[in-house]
C-alpha cells in the first residue's frame, strides 16, 4: 500500500506552482492564538504522559530487531567497498547482491532482491504478480478488496492497460465479516477451486479493519496449504516491516513485496521497492521486472547503497518511533470523542492510524495543519485531486525529504465518507507531537471539535 502506490503527494501538486495553476493551493493560514494553542499542547502532553508505558514497549522492541538487522550486516560482512555501484546494465553489482542477501535475513526470507527500479510498493507487488501468474491462474484475495491502486493491476477498474485480467488471469476475493475480519468459514468454499495464487494485505489500506498479525497470518497460510498445497501465499507487507518480531515468510509466506520509502528505507532511502521469499518466485517477480534471462542480474545501484544500507539500519528506530506516534495520534484523538482503530495500546501490525473524522472539513483542516507542521512545503496547502491509481479523490499532508515517503511524518485520505484519515510514520514523536498540536487548535478555532 503505498502499500502501493505514493499514498499521499506533498501539499497539492507540485505542477500547481507553475504559471496558470495557482488555483491549485494557496498559502497556509496564519498560526492559531495562544490560548487555542496552549489548550492544545496540553491535550497532547496529557495523552502522551498515558502513553509512557506504551512508548517503552515500543523503544524496547527496537533493540532484538535491530540486533536481527546487525547480524544480518555481519553475517555478509558487510564492508564500505559494498556502498559502490557499477553503471549500465548492472552486472556483478556487488552491493546490490550483498544488499539483497542481508534483506533477506531481516525479512527471514530464502531470497530477496531490493531494486532501485521498483518506482512504488505497487510496482513491487505488480511484478510479483505477474511474474508468478498465468493466463488461466486464478488469483483469490483472502482479505477482500486490495488496496486501491491494484484494483487497475488486477482488472477490477480500466481497460485496454494490461492488466492481469486482459492476460487471462482469473480473480476472486473473499470478503472481509463486517466486523473486518478474515471469514474463516467462507475460506474452505473460496478454496475449493484452485487458485494459483492467494494475496493477503497484511495492512488495513484504506479500509476501517485491523491489520493483520504476522501470527493470524500464519494460520491463514497453514489452511491453504492443506486445501491446496500448491498455491502461492503472497502477502503484501507495506508498512508491516519490523513492526513485530516475525516476518510473514518466518511463518510459511512464499513472496512478500513492500516499498523502501516506507519502514525499510529508514526513512533516507531515496526510492525503489523489494520482494522476498523463496528463491525461485523471487526470480520470477524480478524477470517481470527487468526481462526473462536477466531476471536479478541486471540494474545498476546508481551508487545509492549505502543510503539502502544504512536505511536498513536505521530501519528498527524509525519504526518505533512511528508506532509511538501512532498511539499519540490515537490517544489524542479518542481523548477527543473520535473513533480510531487500533485504539491506544491495540495489536499493531503496521504504521498506519485510522481516525473517522466524519467531515470532509475536519479531515482537510488536520491536513493543513500537519502541512504546515512540516520541514519541506510547510507553506503549502493541502487540496483533494485525483491521483493516478485511486478511483477517489484524495487529500494528502505531507512535507516529506523524499517525495511520497511514508517512513516520514504524513497523512492521507480519500475524499470519501466516513471521511477517515490515515496517518503514518514520523522519524521522531516531537515532530509528531508538534503536529497535532496545531491540528487541535485549527479545529478548534474553525468550531470543529466533537460537542458531545
Amino acid at each position: 500500500m503505498e502499500s502501493l502506490a505514493p499514498r499521499y503527494r506533498p501539499r497539492g501538486y507540485l505542477a500547481a506552482l507553475l504559471p496558470g495553476n495557482m488555483g491549485r493551493m494557496s498559502v497556509s493560514s496564519p498560526m492559531p492564538p495562544s490560548d487555542s494553542r496552549a489548550w492544545a499542547a496540553g491535550r497532547v502532553a496529557q495523552a502522551f504522559e498515558r502513553l509512557t508505558p506504551l512508548a517503552a514497549r515500543h523503544t524496547a522492541a527496537v533493540k532484538p530487531r535491530l540486533e536481527r538487522v546487525l547480524a544480518a550486516f555481519a553475517a555478509e560482512r558487510v564492508g564500505v567497498q559494498h556502498f559502490a555501484s557499477v553503471s549500465g546494465y548492472g552486472h556483478g553489482d556487488q552491493g546490490r547482491e550483498v544488499l539483497d542477501r542481508v534483506v533477506a535475513r531481516v525479512l527471514q526470507a530464502e531470497a530477496a532482491a531490493v531494486r532501485l527500479q521498483f518506482v512504488s510498493g505497487t510496482h513491487a507487488i505488480t511484478a510479483a504478480l505477474f511474474g508468478v501468474l498465468r493466463p488461466g491462474d486464478r488469483l483469490l484475495a483472502l482479505t477482500g478488496r486490495p488496496y486501491d491502486t491494484l484494483e487497475e493491476v488486477i482488472g477490477l477498474r480500466g481497460r485496454g492497460q494490461g492488466s492481469l485480467a486482459e492476460f487471462g488471469v482469473a480473480y476472486d476475493e473473499l470478503q472481509l465479516l463486517p466486523d473486518g475480519e478474515v471469514d474463516w468459514e467462507g475460506l474452505g468454499d473460496a478454496l475449493a477451486s484452485p487458485p494459483r495464487m492467494v494475496l493477503i494485505q497484511r495492512s488495513c489500506g484504506y479500509s476501517w479493519r485491523r491489520s493483520l498479525p504476522v501470527a493470524e497470518i500464519g494460520r491463514l497460510v497453514e489452511r491453504v496449504k492443506a486445501r491446496q498445497s500448491d498455491c502461492v501465499v503472497f502477502v503484501d507487507n507495506c508498512y508491516g516491516e519490523l513492526v513485530q518480531d516475525l516476518e510473514p515468510p518466518a511463518v510459511g509466506a512464499d513472496l512478500i513485496a513492500g516499498s523502501l520509502i516506507k519502514n525499510l528505507g529508514g526513512t533516507i532511502a531515496p526510492s525503489g521497492g523489494y520482494v522476498a521469499g523463496r528463491a525461485a518466485l523471487v526470480e520470477q517477480a524480478c524477470c517481470r521486472l527487468t526481462a526473462p534471462g536477466i531476471g536479478s542480474e541486471g540494474g545498476s545501484s546508481f551508487d545509492l547503497n549505502r543510503l539502502l544500507f544504512q536505511g536498513m539500519f536505521l530501519a528498527p528506530q524509525m519504526v518505533a518511533e512511528a508506532l509511538i506516534g501512532a498511539e499519540l495520534v490515537a490517544q489524542v484523538f479518542s481523548d477527543l470523542g473520535f473513533d480510531v482503530n487500533p485504539a491506544p495500546g491495540g495489536e499493531r501490525s503496521d504504521g498506519i492510524q485510522a481516525v473517522r473524522l466524519g467531515t470532509p472539513e475536519r479531515l482537510t483542516t488536520i491536513c493543513r495543519a500537519f502541512q504546515a507542521a512540516s520541514p519541506i512545503g510547510s507553506y503549502l496547502d493541502p487540496v483533494p485531486a485525483p491521483m493516478p491509481g485511486y478511483a477517489s479523490e484524495l487529500v494528502m499532508a505531507g512535507g516529506t525529504f523524499i517525495d511520497g515517503s511514508t517512513s516520514e511524518f504524513s497523512a492521507d485520505a480519500p475524499l470519501r465518507e466516513p471521511y477517515v484519515l490515515y496517518v503514518q510514520g514520523g522519524s521522531h514523536r516531537a515532530h509528531i507531537a508538534i503536529a497535532l498540536e496545531r491540528a487541535l487548535s485549527a479545529l478548534a478555532e474553525a468550531g470543529l471539535l466533537p460537542t458531545d
